[in-house]
This record gives structure tokens, C-alpha cells and sequence, in this order.
């Protein structure tokens, strides 16, 4: 269980990553989370963060991942996202071993150059210190084992919680702050009943303060999936969709929130639609959606 949440926690701290790019000129600058008071993030973070959460793109996020900025935490989060689900997917014990060492350095680099960035914004700066923390955690979970690895798990959650409370403390209505917080507080209350995390003010961070919207509604979507609120978990979704409707992930987040649903003929489709993408998706996304598929199938035709 604890190595399995690790690694959600690595995806959710990851889902709210952002790369900065080469070209660092504010006169350049995009930022996706903020109309006003916005920070320095340039065309090609953008582009990166739209080709994976727009568009479920990740082929064309590794190509710009490949040229991020050597300064921005975010670019080695995501980067430490990507490689932790390749590491999932991966059959080959050499290759797997390869990708698990590359994961452990974007998660450390993540941390460290984010603890660089707290000199100049303490905001961002907190924030992905406690992104990295968490990565690491889920370094440690598939490394040391659920047993071995369960008290420095819980002594990182521990960490990247003073790390977000600081980056609260300087602005709480802040709508990245929000979004990563929520999203980590919605995971953790809805798989462990830790005094952590509250599913209520996760729900309330996340639809009130955090942007971008499809990224909010996704992390709303998930929450009530897991909280057994399939109609609620649908509205999020399809408000996620309108606004991501060539996004891979989000078919497939319906598809699965419709079999919960008992709905299994309705989710083919769905699956079906987010497999016609699947050359942009990683190995393991695309073998999980095919035998969530199969069983969604198999449970249609009565077997």
C-alpha cells in the first residue's frame, strides 16, 4: 500500500509540474497558473506543460523536457515523473534498474534546485521542495520495500508538509500553491486515513483557488472516484474534457470511473478512444488501459 501511494504521490506532485525553458526573458513569459502576480515561465514551459495535461502528449514533452531549464525544479520533476512511469512499465532488469537510478536524480535534483529558488521566490521555492521530498519517497518505497521503507515514507510526508504550510503561509489563496496541495491532500485522504489530509478541504483548495481549471477538475475527478462519488466524479471529468478534449488520460479516467459505475458497456468506447493515441502515451498507460479494457469487455458480454 505505502509503495503504491508513493507512487500516485509521485504522479499527483508531478501532475503540477511545469517546465521552464531556455529562453528566460519575463518579456517572454507564460504563466498558466496566474492572471495576475505571474512568474517568469517561458513559451516552451507552456508548451510542455500543454502536450502533457492538454493533450496527453508525452512523446512531445520528452522532446522539450530534453532542452528545459537547468534552474527550474520543474523541469527535473517532470522529468522525474515521465521516468518513474517508464520504470513501471519496464520489463528489462537492466533498463528498469537504469530508469530507476535516473528517477532518484531528478527527484534529488528536483528538491535541491528548488531549495535554490527559495532565495528568490520562498514560494515556488517551498512548494517544490515538497514535490521533490515526496519523489524521493517514492524512491525509497520501490527501493527499500512497503515494511523497510514505511518510516522515512512517513518522515518525508512529514517534510513536504512543513514545505507546503510555509509556501501557504506566504500566500494561501496562491493558485499553484492550491492546486499541488490539494492534489497531494485529496490522494492522501482518500487512501489513507492519515491526520495529514482532509478529503473536505482538499475538495474545497481544489475548486475554489487552483488553477489551470482541467488540471483542478482531473484531481476532482480522481478524488471522487476513489471517495466512491461516481456522479460528481463524472461532472469533473467532463468539465476537464471540455476543456482537454484530446487528452488520452481523461477517456480513460472516464472509462474507469463509469466501470465503478457498474456502467461497463458504456466505458469501451472511452477505453477505445483513448487507445487510438497510445504511440503519445507511456508503455505502462497503454497496457494498463488494454486490460482495464479487456475486463470492462469481459463483463459486457457476461464473462
Amino acid at each position: 500500500m505505502v509503495k503504491w501511494l508513493s507512487g500516485r504521490l509521485a504522479q499527483q506532485a508531478s501532475t503540477v509540474a511545469l517546465m521552464i525553458g531556455m529562453l528566460a526573458s519575463p518579456s517572454l513569459a507564460k504563466d498558466p497558473f496566474r492572471t495576475s502576480n505571474s512568474r517568469p515561465i517561458s513559451d516552451r514551459t507552456e508548451a510542455a506543460f500543454r502536450a502533457i495535461f492538454e493533450k496527453g502528449n508525452y512523446t512531445e514533452a520528452q522532446k522539450l523536457l530534453n532542452q528545459s531549464d537547468q534552474n527550474e525544479p520543474l523541469s527535473f520533476a517532470l522529468k522525474g515523473f515521465i521516468t518513474y512511469i517508464n520504470f513501471q512499465g519496464e520489463a528489462d532488469p537492466q533498463r528498469k534498474q537504469a530508469l530507476l537510478n535516473n528517477f532518484k536524480t531528478y527527484a534529488t535534483q528536483t528538491r535541491t534546485v528548488a531549495e535554490q529558488l527559495s532565495k528568490t521566490d520562498p514560494l515556488r521555492g517551498n512548494l517544490y521542495q515538497a514535490a521533490g521530498t515526496i519523489l524521493e519517497g517514492g524512491y525509497i518505497a520501490a527501493t527499500q520495500g512497503t515494511v523497510r521503507g514505511i518510516p522515512q515514507i512517513l518522515g518525508n510526508l512529514q517534510q513536504a508538509f512543513r514545505y507546503l504550510d510555509a509556501a501557504e503561509r506566504i500566500d494561501p489563496k496562491d493558485p499553484e500553491v492550491n492546486l499541488i496541495k490539494g492534489l497531494i491532500d485529496l490522494t492522501l485522504s482518500t487512501n489513507l486515513n492519515l491526520p495529514l489530509s482532509s478529503p473536505t478541504e482538499a475538495i474545497a483548495r481544489l475548486e475554489q483557488n487552483a488553477q489551470p481549471r482541467y488540471v483542478a477538475d482531473r484531481g476532482l475527478a480522481l478524488g471522487y472516484r476513489d471517495l466512491k462519488q461516481f456522479d460528481r466524479a463524472l461532472q469533473a471529468v467532463d468539465r476537464a474534457l471540455s476543456k482537454a478534449p484530446d487528452n488520452p488520460e481523461l477517456s480513460y479516467l472516464k472509462a474507469q470511473i463509469l466501470v465503478r459505475s457498474q456502467r461497463h458497456s458504456d466505458s469501451i468506447p472511452l477505453f477505445q478512444k483513448a487507445l487510438s493515441k497510445k504511440d503519445q502515451l507511456p508503455v505502462a498507460t497503454v497496457q494498463q488501459i488494454q486490460r482495464e479494457l479487456r475486463g470492462a469487455q469481459q463483463r459486457t458480454n457476461g464473462r
